[in-house]
């Protein structure tokens, strides 16, 4: 497993795409948590939620790095590394 994150150049000035889940908010579904991707701006639910929508953002688009888009949450996590940041 990667001690550090190998992906940070690949981190962008974003803006989020939606107030929600952009997929979810499509289809009028529910999301339990948010997640932001730092290379494009996608909005979508964790891996909780049903649809795990930014995951498959990731699987997708190979954007590596999201952080948490919930109020007092400061975390980020690389899904190619594995590794919270």
């Amino acid at each position: 497993m990667a001690t550090m994150c190998s992906h940070l150049n690949q981190i962008h000035d974003v803006t989020p795409s939606a107030e929600g889940c952009e997929d979810c908010l499509k289809t009028g579904d529910t999301w339990v948590h948010l997640r932001l991707c730092l290379s494009c701006g996608h909005v979508g639910c964790c891996d909780s939620s049903k649809n795990t929508h930014a995951t498959k953002h990731f699987h997708k688009t190979h954007h590596p790095i999201v952080q948490s888009f919930e109020a007092g949450e400061h975390w980020r996590w690389c899904y190619a590394d594995e590794l919270m940041m």
